[in-house]
């Protein structure tokens, strides 16, 4: 690689290791005119050994993320102390739940050579098929709590955390949970309504019932044993009682 502005030599080996590795990925650049970006990015660096600790001797000023179309995520950093070469990590995806990770062995990272195809062939034989088994792992982890659907009925489960969790079938009730701020995880299928603001979930919970009646879509909101129901309980949505399991601590 040539001596180029630290910026430029980042997101040009970004560029480089994101055509070489395995599957489609895209690069993009983040840097200190996207600091929230940033500090949300460090919260979900999915690590706690190397790269762990080069984060708490030096946040995060730029970085470039590498994206796979079915969410999964790298991010590349700068290696300090006057050393050569990169890091990389694996990105938590922000879809799942804390508790999905119970169990669940960290995909720390690597350090990666100065030259991107040597660095490609690093992650694709270590870290990547670490990556996508500890993925597969949370998600799978992420489905304990929730009920399953059927094409013609949604069934919504409470989560420990307060958001609201669903697995319909079909695209048709996916397409209305979407508009009505539900967020999917593009490789569970599962989709999420978060519940920091209550009052917009309960707006949002109301306002699905109505809509995919008129699809022809039934809907039942489900209360895992030991929550209780939230202040205004979506009208339209009739309750069912089940019982799930409790989610843990996340550990990551």
């Amino acid at each position: 690689m040539h001596d180029h502005e630290p910026s430029e030599r980042l997101a040009s080996y970004a560029d480089v290791l994101a055509g070489e590795l395995p599957g489609t990925w895209t690069s993009s650049h983040l840097s200190l005119e996207t600091q929230d970006g940033l500090t949300e990015l460090s919260d979900r660096v999915w690590d706690l050994d190397l790269i762990a600790a080069s984060l708490a001797d030096h946040p995060l000023q730029q970085a470039a993320v590498l994206s796979r179309p079915d969410g999964a995520q790298l991010v590349v950093l700068h290696r300090h102390e006057g050393r050569d070469g990169f890091l990389i990590a694996a990105v938590a995806p922000r879809a799942l739940p804390d508790e999905a990770y119970r169990g669940v062995p960290e995909p720390n990272g690597i350090a990666l050579a100065d030259d991107p195809f040597l660095g490609a062939e690093q992650v694709a034989s270590d870290l990547l098929a670490r990556y996508d088994s500890a993925l597969a792992q949370a998600r799978r982890n992420a489905l304990d709590g929730i009920q399953p659907s059927q094409p013609d009925r949604i069934v919504l489960t409470w989560q420990q955390d307060g958001s609201v969790a669903t697995a319909p079938i079909g695209d048709t009730a996916g397409a209305v949970l979407e508009a009505n701020g539900f967020i999917q995880d593009p490789q569970s299928g599962i989709y999420r309504l978060g519940g920091d603001d209550t009052r917009a979930q309960a707006r949002a919970l109301r306002a699905i019932g109505p809509q995919l009646d008129a699809l022809g879509i039934g809907t039942a909101l489900q209360h895992p044993a030991g929550r209780n129901s939230p202040t205004s309980t979506p009208a339209a949505v009739p309750q069912t009682p089940a019982t799930t399991h409790a989610p843990a601590t996340r550990t990551r």
